[in-house]
């Protein structure tokens, strides 16, 4: 999709973070795949670490084409107690 983010913001001043969201959530494809973005303003803590167990716990499904770049993070399922 960056292609076609990118065409979008062609030759257009990138002078705020709300510009440039307005402008990807402007994004849509000649088959109707569109964009949705939104400014994320919360302060994140730096140098959080992910431990092997958490990674590994991770649901990736990896695409048979390049699955080291080509993949999709599928949610959990809620899990219930006993």
């Amino acid at each position: 999709m960056f292609c076609h983010i990118t065409n979008n913001w062609r030759a257009r001043p990138l002078l705020t973070r709300q510009i440039v969201v307005n402008l990807i959530g402007g994004v849509t494809t000649e088959a109707g795949l569109r964009i949705r973005a939104e400014l994320d303003e919360k302060t994140y803590a730096a140098g959080v670490k992910v431990t092997d167990e958490e990674l590994a716990d991770v649901s990736i499904e990896r695409d048979e084409f390049h699955g080291e770049w080509n993949y999709r993070i599928k949610p959990h399922r809620t899990r219930r107690k006993p």
